[in-house]
């Protein structure tokens, strides 16, 4: 890695990772994780219809409800940083790594959460603590995607 000079020293100056912590990583998922099918399943219950993982929109949603112009974001935890949650701890080695990582996650999550809304789009955060409670997360998200007088509804399993 030393000879990568486009990459910044916090990554350049760190020791490599170990094997195992490289198997580790691959296994980390970044869509269709048990956080996010969670929600749509209690989305498609409620009678939502939505499209997955939108390319041709910043940030890629998770769940984009085309008609209403809202799109929904599963982040973990750990990964983006949810404040006060005991998932978003920082590990112990490599901090400066990871604490580098951490805040480029950040800065990009809230560089396409503008880029949405510029636009015309709102988004949602659901955390990944957050879907335990399925009652609070139906609520959270009956009231985000709540037809409002400027949006239409066709989103709904009854209007299509």
């Amino acid at each position: 890695m030393q000879g990568n000079r486009w990459m910044p020293a916090v990554f350049r100056d760190d020791p490599a990772p170990t094997p195992e912590r490289s198997r580790l990583m691959s296994r980390v998922k970044g869509r269709n994780t048990t956080p996010e099918l969670a929600v749509r399943r209690l989305l498609w219950s409620m009678g939502y219809r939505f499209r997955l993982h939108r390319k041709d929109l910043p940030g890629t949603p998770d769940i984009a409800f085309m008609g209403r112009r809202k799109a929904v974001f599963v982040h973990g935890c750990f990964w983006h940083r949810h404040g006060g949650c005991r998932k978003s701890s920082t590990p112990k080695t490599r901090i400066a790594f990871w604490e580098a990582k951490f805040k480029d996650n950040v800065e990009r999550d809230h560089r396409k959460f503008r880029e949405l809304e510029g636009m015309g789009w709102q988004h949602l955060v659901v955390w990944e603590c957050e879907v335990g409670d399925q009652d609070r997360l139906k609520d959270k998200l009956s009231n985000f995607l709540a037809p409002s007088a400027a949006t239409p509804s066709s989103d709904r399993a009854e209007d299509l």
